[in-house]
Parts: structure tokens; C-alpha cells; sequence
């Protein structure tokens, strides 16, 4: 940050000139000319800087800097740039862009007044004396305590999370995708944003319900007059929905032509809601004194719809004699008195209560009174005459129940109206001081409007009648809004202030929402949202607009307020959870930038507003919570697999290290038990001169072993010094990583810089992994071209691996020709997978065909068994021992054990093995240059051309290694690697048939000091280079040699066709005397065969019979 924060100057003799024939040493500046040198010391003389002078150019002085870090800022343009840069549209491009004015809201207008104006809403308006009448003033206390408690808590949350920092405007996305990563943060994010748009649509039908039922119901281009049950229900949602659309296409048009208006006027809404709730006070205090006059009409117990008749009675004295009235006649076939009436109109009296008795009336509706969709609103306390089985009649004359009503759905459908507390948050850009402004503001208003919420709901049921409390829509009061007659001086007062507030809600609404989606589309965490971060030229979300007004439209065509609501409910709530989830994880994870200013905020606090959130979810509806839950966790995988990374610092990476560490302590508590063991793969791979991967197969076939389980670790060694060749190590890990991503390998990558390969590799062996999680097992490409002189180290660095893999326990897996290893891409259709199971090694040789046919490339490949029988062993029981084995591993394969027979050793063999010895003492003894060797071994190898001829004539007409890369022919080798060396040669008359290739693993770390002593001792050094070929083979060695040729005989005989062929691989020689021998003789082991696994075991179980 502090790099550009500042610029460094540079001038000609800046850095990057070249030639100004001073040493480095002689500058006081690191990397500076003569030129700047000067200028420097002259700079930082006389300010006791001399120690930090060479550093001032990446590491300037505080003094220089502070004052742009206690003015950093880097938050996005506010409302106030948009209607400055809307201002300067089609002015002249040279005219200069005023400069910003600084943040200067308080935390009165900036936070309490919005959150205000968010919080109180239609839902106050329209619901909350139907949600009193319904749950009763206990039952909606305990809803309306639940629920503000949970704000209250939120709130504390997000005033710890928002006093922890600049919070640039965006909110609660901001917040809890800094906290808790953008997979959270995306997915939190998009619920807040559908939150905030299903909000819009909710105050639109608010706004339309007032108008059309309310202000100017003739406005209906649906009539509803004379339809009763579902097609008055479907004619008013028809309403709805037109009207809707309409005028959310005028409130899209609004917020499009410019956001200024709708900031203008905000105050106006503000100001509206504000009367309103004066207006119920005041109508509450004067109903001590003078009760208003809303008379209700109850028929027995049932309420009468106020429409339809002018006076509450059957019949009234008129001129000294009884007239019918105008209710008669609704319920009667004539106006006489003789005319036939419905029953329950005949069977009961006509009474008139009041509807709003006032506060010193003791009324108290204590409980709740649920009601199924269609009951009548009946008055308690009043008998009425009825016959339970005689039909209704005239249902359409009473007001009846719209919805089927419970606790948890009240609970839904009050929950929007204490959403909005993030209002103060989400101004944070054009606060003057944000970290003191949001703590306060935010909580001021929460208790500002719980107070106003929980004394309503006291008062409501103190003051009004239970039948008007239940009259959702004022049918029983002439069609007045019920919280209107409460109010003072007049309903309309409520009615026309809550219209405009409800207008200006939604408004607020498709102006945030946008910018919402806006933000979350520039954090490119969700890559199919990109579109809509574009907009108009000063930033304003078109694209973004037209999605929310698209969303929107939905909420609308469902129409129905209470359908509505508990949806927006479900997304504010689990984003409200993941606030109070960030602030508990922050707080106990104790991370080193957790310092909110906000100090009143405890971890336990955080826990109990998210599980009260979680509560609500599954109290307000708990399929819409599932399906809440179900688009958050799509969007978070969306997220995880295709989004871009970033590293936010957040708190679940946090909680990743908290967790590997518990898991890593309990690791050390032991070894895993053999049923838990599986390769944890450390890969050595081999970097070529621009530090890219030599063999890359080698990560296929990582791949195809471990299918993303457990550890894999790739590794590779620098030459030279960590200060030198750092740049290198790190261009290597690069190459390490992207090879990894394409080959699917899950696990890490390791660089070492050593003075030299064979000290970085061991290095690699000792110290990869960490604590518990560490290797096992390694694997290593076998060195192919290990006959040329020049890889002379290549080879003795891979026997090295060996010992230290046998000292370590750990495993090895060789692979020969690895390139012809297949790819991820490839499949075998068929074929087999041969084990040669020699010597016991803990059953690595089973349990790796078992975790190769896992994967896709050789899932159709067969498995095979071989084991080898000696003279005096019964083959046939050992069949059969093998087969009950493996039925109780558990493993399919087929089984075959092979008799190999005593025979005598054949020239051949000798003359191998002699030729083997020869080579090994000629590198051994001769300290000459690499072109005096070659001419040396040229002239011994002519003398003893003919001995060779006779015994193995063919073997004269070597071809081209198959380990060697294409292109290198015979004539380009030494002679001595041709007919000395016989690198690979083809089957011949004389060799055994089809030579092939596998590791005897009897003679494991067998290979005496004493045979290596004896072959030193009768040829010296002394006796010249040509005497070399006076000695005799070494008869251990002549007898490994026959081993190796007789295994490799069976082997090809049995398994020249496999796709894959496993085999024990023999220990190396204990002493370094015989390292080119014990190479020779694993290449003839494995001679002829196309893929090879020379496999050796830790010296552990790891594969057994038990569950």
C-alpha cells in the first residue's frame, strides 16, 4: 500500500541506466546513479535517517507519508458523485471535474434518519393491527420482541464488523464477504440483493392495496362489486397485478432518469412516515378523553361489511309505526314484515358495538384468535342462534377471513417491517465519521422503533375492538383503513402518509438493489455477472436495473402482500445471519486485524442473533427457508468451482488454519491403522533448464493413484544460493502449480535451492510435509539415460533416494519409461494389470492395482498375480493359499504361480556379468578426461571384441534404447556403450527369450562388503586398465545376473502384453562398490517390458483382511 501511495522519482540515472561506471558499492542507495546519490544524501542530511538511507526508496519516511494514510480513502462514488457526475453530462470534455466534496453526514441524517425511514414501513401500515387482532397482544408482543431482538443483535454484529475498518459503501455484502471469503460473501450477497428487490415489490403492492382499497376504489379495472368468495379474491389480484406493473414501471423509469430524485424526496417520504406515527399517538391520547365514533354491526356474533345498509338494525319506529331498513332487505326476500328470512338473520339480533373504546375502556386482547380462510369474524362474549348443519347464506354480507392464519405465519409477514437496519451501513462513503456514526445510529434506531412496535402493539389492544383488530381491510368500518381510525385528526392523515412512504420505500428499494448487484458484479466472484457491472457513463446500474425490475415483476404477479413478505423474510434473515456468523468467528478466531472501535459486542451475542435468525427462517416458512438455503449453497459451489479467486483475509481461511492445526495435533496422537493407510505421495520431479517439468507424466500417474485423495506433495531442487537463485525457485514452483492444475493433482507444490541436487532432494525427503501430514511414500522417475557418462551423478543421486526411502520406511515407486505412461485423457479398454509379487512388502504391490483401476484409465484393465515357486515349494497349495487371500482382501484378480526351475548358468550369463564387472571397474579406476576414456575404452573394448563375438554374436547389432529419445542413432554412442555396455539389446539367439524386465527382491540389501573386497583385491589398480580384463566375474554377481535374466525370461513370457506391470524392486548394494552393478542389473530385470513399476514397501502393513 505504501508503494503507491508514494512515487519514487527517477531520472536519467535512475535505476534502469546502464553504463555509468560506478560500482554498486559506492552508492548509499541501492540501485541509484552517482546522479541521485547526491541529491539524496543532501535530502536525508541533518534528519538522523543515515541507518535507513538505503531502504528510503522501497520504505519511505513516516513523516512523508502519514498524511496520506490518515486520508487514505478508496471507497466507490456515493449518491452525492452520481448526481454530479449526472450534473456534468454534455459539458465540455476540457472543463476539469470539481474535486469531491468530503463526507459530511452526521450520524443523525446519515444513519438514524434512514435507518428510520427503511425500519417503519407498510407492514406497520397495513398488518400490524390485523397481526394484534390474529396473535393477540401477547402472542404479537412475543413476535414483535423475537424479532427486534434479533436486529438488536445483528446490529451489534455489524457495528463491530463496520467499526473494524473502512467499510466503502455496499454494506453487508462488503462486510460479510470481507469476513467471510467471496464464496459466503457472493452468496450472502445475492440473498440481500433478492431480499432488497422482493421489498420493492412488497412496498409496490402495499402502495396499490392503499389506492385501490383504501383511496380510490372505483379505480378498479376489475370490478369487485357482487363477487364473492374466489372470484372477488381473483378479480382483486388482477388489480394488483396490472397496477403493479405499472407502477413499478414508473418507479424503474424514475431510477433510471436519475437517482437525484429519488434522494430529493426521500425527506418527503421520511417526513410522511414520521406524521403518520405522530398522527396514531396523538389518536391514541385523545381516545382517553373522546373516543371517535366507528360503530361496528354484529349479527349475533358475526361482523357485519358496513356496505349496503345505512342503519345497524332490523327495524326502525317510523311515524308511529315499524318500518324494515335496508339490512331487512339484504337478508330477506321483500321488505315486509312477513317476508321470509334467512335463518340466522331470523334467529338473531342486530347489535351495534363500538369499534375504538378507547384505552380507558380495559379492553385487553390478551390471546390469540386463528382463523381458518373464510371463518366469520365473530364477536366473544356474544351467544348467537345457529344450526350447525343448515347451509350458509349470504357469506358475501359478512366480513370473512382471507387466509388460513397461524403464529409462524404472522411471524413471516412482520419480519420485513424491522428489516432496513443496514440503511445507515450502506451510507458509510458519505459519513463523516462512519466507525462512531453506524454504532450509534444503527442501535438508536433499532430502539427507537421496537419501542414504537412493541407500545403499538400494547395500545392496538387496548384501544381497539377485537372484531376491527381482525378486519384486515375495514369492511366492518365503512372500508377505513383500521389503523387509521385510531389516528388524529383525521385517517387520511395514515392514509395518504402511508401511501407516500410506502411509494418511497419502493423507490429506495430499486435505487439500492441495483448498486447492490452492481458491487457484487465488479468483484468478479460471480463470473455470469459480469454484464451487469456496466451501466451508464457516470456509473449508474442500467443493466443491473432492468434485472432488478425483471425480479421485481415477480413479486408482483404473485400479488399478495402476505405471500410476499415471507419471502423477502427468508433472505434477510440468513443475511443478517451471516453477519452475526462473521462476528463470532472474527471474535473467537482472535485475528490479528480484529480491532473493532465498537467494544460492547461478545462472541455469544453473535451466536444467539444467528441461531434466532435461523430460527425465524424455519418459523416464518420453512420450505422458503430450504429454498433459501438451497439458492445460497448453488451460488457458493457457483462460487467455489468457476468464480475468481480472492484472498479478502476473511474468516473461514481462518478457520481452515484452526482446523488443520486441531487436525494436524491429532495426527501426531499415532501411525494411521493399516485400514487408513493410502499413499501420501511425494513426487520428485526434475526441472530442465527454463524450469519446466521434464517428466510430466509423472503427475498423470500421480493422478491416477490418488484421485485427489490424501497428501500429495510435488518437489523439486534449485542448484545454487537462496539469496542467487530465488527468482528461479519461484519461477519453478509456477511451473510446479499450472502443471498440477492441468493435471488435476490435488496437494502442493515444494522448491528447495540447494548447493546441489543430490543434498535438495534428500532435504525434500526429510522435511516435506508437516507434523502428522506427511509422505509416505515417494515417487521418482527412473533415470534413463543413467549408461552416459555425463548423468553418471543422475543415477548414484536415484540409488541415494533408495537408501533413504529404506532408512525412512518409506515407500518407493519407480516408474520406467514413464513416457509411455498414458495420460488423463486416455482409456484402456481392456488389457491387464500384472503383479509380480516376488518378496513380501507389506502389500503395496495388491493395494496400488486396486487404487490404479479406481480411475477412469484403467478402470477396465484386469488384475493378475504372480508369484514365483521355487523347486521344493507346492505350487499348487500355493495357489490356493493365494486366492483365499486375496477373496479376503477382497480383490478380483486372477492368480498364477510360476515354477522356475534350478539351471545351470549359461555363457551368456557369464560373459553379461563379466562384461557387467569391466565397465564398473573401468569408470571406477580411470581419472581421465571424458575423450581419453572414450579412446581408452575404445582400445579395450577391441581386444576383447572377439571373445564377446563368440559368445553373443547378435548382440553386436544393438538398436536404439527405447528409454533414449527418438533421433539418437547407434553410431552417435561410444563404442563402449554399444558392445560394452549392451544398453538394452533386442532379443538374440543367445539371450533368453524376449528379455525382459523385474526385480528379484530376494536379495534385498544383501550385497556384501566381503564380494566387493574379494573383486577389488584380485584386480588392483596397479595392474594397468588392460589388466582389467584378465579377472573373473564375481560369482555373487554372476548369480544376481542369472536371477535377473531367468525373472525376466517368465515375466516376458507371461506379461509382454500387460498395460502395466508391478514388480518388488531389489534393495540397493549396502557399500557404494557395486551402484553401477545393482543399475545393470534392475535394467535387464525389466528389459523388453513397455511399463514398469518397480515397487518397494515401507517395511509396514498396509493392506488387511479385517473391516
Amino acid at each position: 500500500m505504501l508503494n503507491n501511495m508514494t512515487d519514487t522519482e527517477e531520472g536519467e540515472g535512475g535505476p534502469n541506466s546502464q553504463g555509468d561506471g560506478n560500482p554498486k558499492e559506492s552508492s548509499p542507495f541501492i540501485n541509484s546513479s552517482s546522479a541521485s546519490d547526491v541529491e539524496k544524501s543532501q535530502q536525508y542530511d541533518g534528519k538522523n535517517m543515515a541507518l535507513f538511507e538505503e531502504e528510503m526508496d522501497n520504505s519511505p519516511m513516516v513523516s512523508s507519508i502519514l498524511s496520506s494514510l490518515a486520508n487514505y480513502s478508496n471507497l466507490p462514488q456515493g449518491s452525492k458523485e452520481h448526481e454530479e457526475a449526472e450534473n456534468e453530462e454534455g459539458a465540455a470534455p476540457s472543463k476539469k471535474k470539481p474535486a469531491v466534496k468530503a463526507p459530511s453526514l452526521g450520524t443523525l441524517m446519515g444513519v438514524y434518519l434512514p435507518c428510520i425511514q427503511n425500519i417503519f414501513g407498510v407492514i406497520l401500515f397495513l398488518r400490524m393491527t390485523w397481526m394484534v387482532g390474529i396473535g393477540g397482544v401477547f402472542g404479537s408482543f412475543i413476535i414483535v420482541f423475537m424479532c427486534c431482538s434479533t436486529t438488536m443483535l445483528t446490529a451489534i454484529s455489524m457495528s463491530a464488523i463496520a467499526t473494524n475498518g473502512v467499510v466503502p459503501a455496499g454494506g453487508s455484502y462488503y462486510m460479510i464477504s470481507r469476513s467471510l471469503g467471496p464464496e459466503f460473501g457472493g452468496a450472502v450477497g445475492i440473498c440481500f440483493y433478492l431480499g432488497t428487490t422482493f421489498a420493492g415489490a412488497m412496498y409496490i403492492l402495499g402502495a396499490i392495496e392503499l389506492l385501490l382499497i383504501y383511496i380510490l376504489p372505483q379505480a378498479a379495472i376489475f370490478k369487485m362489486e357482487g363477487l364473492e368468495g374466489a372470484d372477488m379474491e381473483a378479480a382483486m389480484l388482477n388489480n394488483m397485478r396490472v397496477y403493479g406493473t405499472i407502477v413499478l414501471s414508473f418507479m424503474a423509469t424514475v431510477v433510471f432518469v436519475g437517482v437525484k430524485y429519488v434522494n430529493k424526496l426521500a425527506l418527503v417520504f421520511l417526513a410522511c412516515v414520521i406524521l403518520s406515527i405522530l398522527a396514531v399517538y396523538a389518536g391514541v391520547i385523545k381516545t382517553a378523553f373522546e373516543p371517535p365514533v366507528f360503530p361496528v354491526c354484529i349479527l349475533g356474533n358475526r361482523t357485519l361489511i358496513s356496505k349496503g345498509f345505512d342503519v345497524c338494525a332490523k327495524v326502525i319506529e317510523r311515524d308511529n309505526g315499524t318500518v324494515t331498513t335496508k339490512l331487512w332487505k339484504i337478508f330477506c326476500d321483500s321488505e315486509f314484515l312477513n317476508a321470509t328470512c334467512d335463518e340466522y338473520f331470523a334467529n338473531n339480533n342486530v347489535s351495534e358495538i363500538q369499534g375504538i373504546p378507547g384505552v380507558s375502556s380495559g379492553i385487553l386482547n390478551l390471546f390469540g384468535y386463528y382463523l381458518e380462510k373464510g371463518d366469520f369474524l365473530e364477536k366473544r362474549g356474544i351467544s348467537a342462534m345457529q344450526d350447525p348443519d343448515a347451509p350458509i347464506t349470504n357469506s358475501n354480507r359478512y366480513v370473512l377471513a382471507d387466509i388460513t392464519s397461524f403464529f409462524t405465519l404472522l411471524v413471516g409477514i412482520y419480519f420485513p417491517s424491522v428489516t432496513g437496519i443496514m440503511a445507515g451501513s450502506n451510507r458509510s462513503g458519505d459519513l463523516r465519521d462512519a466507525q462512531k456514526s453506524i454504532p450509534i445510529g444503527t442501535i438508536a434506531a433499532i430502539t427507537t422503533t421496537s419501542i414504537v412496535y412493541m407500545s403499538a402493539v400494547v395500545l392496538f389492544g387496548a384501544c381497539i375492538e377485537g372484531v376491527v383488530l381482525r378486519d384486515k381491510f375495514g369492511e366492518g368500518v365503512d372500508g377505513n383503513l383500521v389503523i387509521g381510525t385510531l389516528a388524529w385528526p383525521s385517517p387520511w392523515v395514515i392514509v395518504i402518509g402511508s401511501f407516500f412512504s410506502t411509494c418511497g420505500a419502493g423507490l429506495q428499494s430499486l435505487t439500492g438493489a441495483p448498486r447492490l448487484l452492481q458491487a457484487i458484479s465488479r468483484d468478479s466472484v460471480i463470473p455470469f455477472l459480469k454484464v451487469f457491472g456496466h451501466g451508464k457513463a457516470n456509473g449508474e446500474p442500467t443493466w443491473a436495473l432492468l434485472l432488478t425490475a425483471s425480479i421485481c415483476e415477480i413479486g408482483i404477479i404473485i400479488a399478495s402482500l402476505d405471500a410476499v413478505a415471507p419471502i423477502l423474510s427468508m433472505f434477510f434473515l440468513m443475511c443478517y445471519m451471516f453477519v452475526n456468523l462473521a462476528c463470532a468467528l472474527q471474535t473467537l478466531l482472535r485475528t490479528p486485524n480484529w480491532r473493532p472501535r465498537f467494544k460492547f459486542y461478545h462472541w455469544a451475542l453473535s451466536f444467539l442473533g444467528m441461531s434466532l435468525c435461523l430460527s425465524l427462517m424455519f418459523i416464518c416458512s420453512w420450505y422458503y427457508a430450504i429454498v433459501a438455503m438451497v439458492i445460497a449453497t448453488c451460488i457458493y459451489k457457483y462460487i467455489e468451482f468457476a468464480g475468481a479467486e480472492k484472498e479478502w483475509g476473511d474468516g473461514i481461511r481462518g478457520i481452515s488454519l484452526s482446523a488443520a492445526r486441531f487436525a494436524l495435533m491429532r495426527l501426531e496422537e499415532g501411525p494411521p491403522h493399516t485400514k487408513n493407510w493410502r499413499p501420501q505421495i511425494m513426487v520428485l520431479v526434475s526441472m530442465d533448464s527454463e524450469q519446466n517439468v521434464e517428466q510430466p507424466r509423472l503427475l498423470s500417474l500421480t493422478n491416477q493413484l490418488k484421485a485427489g485423495k490424501g497428501l500429495t506433495i510435488v518437489g523439486t531442487s534449485v542448484v545454487g544460493t537462496f539469496l542467487n537463485n530465488h527468482a528461479e525457485a519461484q519461477k519453478a514452483d509456477q511451473s510446479l502449480r499450472k502443471l498440477m492444475e492441468t493435471e488435476k493433482v490435488k496437494g502442493f507444490s515444494q522448491v528447495v535451492i540447494s548447493s546441489n541436487l543430490r543434498d535438495g532432494t534428500s532435504h525434500l525427503i526429510q522435511v516435506g510435509g508437516l507434523g502428522g501430514l506427511k509422505h509416505n511414500t515417494v515417487l521418482v522417475s527412473w533415470p534413463r539415460t543413467w549408461k552416459q557418462a555425463e548423468d553418471n551423478l543422475r543415477f548414484r543421486n536415484f540409488i541415494e533416494v533408495v537408501r533413504e526411502t529404506t532408512a525412512a520406511s518409506m515407500a518407493l515407486l519407480v516408474p520406467k519409461n514413464i513416457a509411455a505412461y498414458p495420460s488423463n485423457g486416455e482409456r484402456f479398454t481392456e488389457g491387464h494389470i500384472d503383479v509380480w509379487w516376488i518378496v513380501h512388502d507389506g502389500g503395496m504391490l495388491m493395494l496400488l492395482p486396486f487404487l490404479l483401476r479406481q480411475h477412469k484409465v484403467w478402470r477396465k484393465c484386469k488384475m493378475r498375480i504372480f508369484t514365483v515357486a521355487q523347486m521344493d515349494d507346492n505350487s499348487i497349495q500355493m495357489k490356493k493359499d493365494l486366492i483365499t487371500f486375496l477373496y479376503h482382501l477382497r480383490i478380483d484378480a486372477e492368480v498364477e504361480v510360476v515354477e522356475m526351475h534350478d539351471s545351470d548358468i549359461s555363457a551368456y550369463t557369464y560373459e553379461k556379468t563379466l562384461v557387467m564387472e569391466q565397465r564398473s571397474q573401468i569408470l571406477k579406476q580411470m581419472h581421465l578426461t571424458k575423450n581419453e576414456m572414450e579412446r581408452e575404452i575404445q582400445s579395450i573394448t577391441d581386444s576383447s571384441r572377439g571373445s564377446i563375438r563368440r559368445k553373443n554374436p547378435s548382440n553386436l547389432q544393438s538398436l536404439q534404447s527405447s528409454e533414449e529419445p527418438a533421433g539418437v542413432s547407434v553410431e552417435e554412442k561410444p563404442e563402449e556403450e554399444v558392445q560394452l555396455i549392451h544398453n538394452k539389446n533386442p532379443t538374440s539367439p543367445t539371450t533368453p527369450a524376449g528379455s525382459a524386465a523385474t526385480p528379484g527382491s530376494e536379495v534385498q540389501m544383501t550385497w556384501t562388503d566381503k564380494a566387493e573386497t574379494q573383486a577389488a583385491a584380485g584386480h588392483p589398480e596397479q595392474g594397468g586398465v588392460k589388466d582389467i580384463f584378465n579377472m573373473k566375474p564375481n560369482q555373487s554377481n554372476v548369480r544376481r545376473m542369472h536371477t535377473a535374466l531367468r525373472l525376466n525370461e517368465v515375466i516376458m513370457k507371461k506379461s509382454k502384453e500387460a498395460k502395466l506391470v508391478l514388480l518388488n524392486m531389489p534393495g540397493p548394494p549396502k557399500n557404494r562398490m557395486g551402484e553401477e552393478n545393482y543399475m545393470e542389473f534392475l535394467e535387464v530385470l525389466t528389459e523388453g517390458l513397455n511399463r514398469v513399476l518397480l515397487v518397494r514397501g515401507g517395511g509396514r502393513e498396509v493392506i488387511t483382511i479385517y473391516s
